[in-house]
């Protein structure tokens, strides 16, 4: 009898474990988690393309015997610095790490886009059609990324509400659930300084 008590007793305690972890959000954290993931995924997948056009992009900008070395050199050293970092599914909660990761994927596009500008003073270099391919491949690589990083902001925002929000935020708390740091504007106060218009050049 009392066997059969106890028995009735575990179902009802796990029935009710099991209303109130659904409750109190605790399966929207698991599958904003993994959403999360999934697009940090897909971000990691576009840089990796990126990274791997560099290579071709810098041996067809090299056959260009009078272009600028300087500018080169920046691109192969921003790839290195990008994919030299090690990210791991810990970055995800890690601001540090993340900004770090970050800033070196804004450097290495910065130079890409700086090389992309002084490409257009070789005639040569632009009919090339080797060339012209590869840029046609970052220009779109660019964009993917664009799509990819917006996706991964709305997720992160998604997960980082429940968080935040009550009673949720009750069982982030019980489980050590953080909010997520999410991409920033590198330049921030650049880009909010309004641009100078000067009519009279």
């Amino acid at each position: 009898m009392k066997s059969r008590f106890f028995s009735f007793a575990g179902w009802m305690l796990a029935a009710a474990l099991s209303v109130l972890l659904t409750g109190c959000g605790y399966n929207d954290f698991q599958r904003l988690d993994e959403q999360t993931k999934s697009a940090w995924s897909e971000v990691l997948n576009q840089y990796q393309r990126r990274a791997d056009l560099v290579p071709n992009i810098v041996a067809t900008v090299k056959g260009e015997a009078a272009f600028e070395q300087d500018t080169l050199t920046k691109v192969v050293e921003a790839r290195a610095k990008a994919t030299s970092i090690q990210v791991t599914p810990e970055t995800l909660n890690d601001p540090v790490a993340f900004n770090k990761f970050q800033a070196a994927q804004g450097e290495l596009g910065s130079a890409l886009s700086r090389l992309m500008v002084v490409s257009e003073r070789y005639p040569e270099l632009k009919a090339n059609q080797g060339f012209r391919d590869l840029r046609v491949q970052l220009e779109g690589t660019e964009n993917r990324i664009t799509v990819a990083r917006n996706r991964y902001i709305q997720a992160v925002q998604e997960y980082n509400v429940l968080t935040r929000s009550f009673p949720s935020n009750l069982t982030a708390m019980v489980f050590s659930y953080n909010v997520k740091p999410n991409f920033n504007v590198q330049n921030e106060a650049q880009i909010s300084t309004p641009p100078v218009v000067d009519f009279k050049k």
